[in-house]
């Protein structure tokens, strides 16, 4: 029996093939995607958002995420809908980081910047409503605060957050305000919306942050921004010391050692740089 030749079909469209391709991607690489988005969104992110992001249906979005937030890899906002990074995808993040070379060079800046400032300096990155710290190398007086690289502190009440607050664009900084627990660490804490705003403004204008025993009673700080290409703050290098063997005034003459050491960090994340093409 002969067969019927086949009808010959429509040449398909750049947009069907492109849904196709989108449809075939492996489950994997949607995985990835979703995780790629809510990084950089820099906000708490809804399902919805998230799923046309990379377009991906509603649906697989859900399944991902839910597995996502099983593992650890995703949060949730208290009592909220909207997803923020997992403390194993920060703890990932930040094994990456420390990881590559560049890592090593960043602690070598802080190592020389605490050679000549004689007091612990850090460097931090915004993490969802808190302050992470990347890497930190001690001072060797005997009298300080040890923080290891990896732990999180208030946005609110160190200087590292307050500046990191100040350099929102004003929606994110607003809806960033609302979700904030102002939590009294010290007496110098501030706790007050109206005030908090005063303070942001005012570091804007300065182009650093200080804490004046904010964190913890007898500590003070000073954090000035680390910069990409485009001049967008996204980490910060911090002094802090106690209050006993230092004063603000004191701390704030080393601001051009902590502004040098900020600017070779810069360097080493290459932001620079153009990025492949999103599919």
């Amino acid at each position: 029996m002969q067969k019927k030749p086949r009808a010959n079909r429509a040449p398909r469209s750049q947009t069907q093939l492109k849904d196709a391709s989108k449809r075939a991607r492996p489950a994997v690489e949607r995985t990835l995607l979703l995780l790629e988005s809510l990084a950089r969104s820099g906000k708490p992110s809804a399902l919805k958002e998230l799923s046309m992001m990379r377009d991906i249906p509603q649906t697989t979005a859900f399944r991902l995420c839910q597995r996502l937030e099983e593992q650890g890899f995703l949060a949730r906002e208290h009592g909220g809908r909207r997803y923020t990074p997992g403390i194993r995808l920060i703890r990932l993040g930040l094994d990456i980081v420390r990881a590559s070379g560049p890592s090593l060079l960043r602690n070598t800046f802080l190592s020389e910047a605490v050679a000549a400032i004689g007091e612990t300096c850090n460097l931090t990155v915004p993490v969802g409503h808190e302050v992470l710290y990347l890497d930190r190398v001690e001072t060797q007086w005997p009298l300080r605060m040890v923080l290891e690289p990896g732990s999180k502190v208030p946005m609110h009440a160190t200087a590292s957050g307050k500046l990191f607050l100040a350099s929102m664009p004003d929606e994110m900084r607003e809806q960033m305000l609302l979700n904030l627990t102002l939590t009294d660490n010290t007496p110098n804490t501030i706790t007050d919306v109206p005030a908090l705003r005063r303070e942001l403004g005012r570091i804007r204008k300065r182009g650093y942050s200080i804490d004046n025993e904010e964190f913890l009673s007898g500590l003070i700080a000073v954090a000035v921004p680390v910069k990409d290409a485009q001049g967008q703050t996204f980490a910060a290098v911090a002094c802090h010391a106690p209050l006993a063997r230092i004063d603000l005034d004191g701390l704030m003459r080393a601001m051009p050692k902590l502004q040098q050491a900020a600017r070779k960090i810069a360097r080493t994340f290459d932001l620079g740089t153009a990025t492949r093409e999103e599919a």
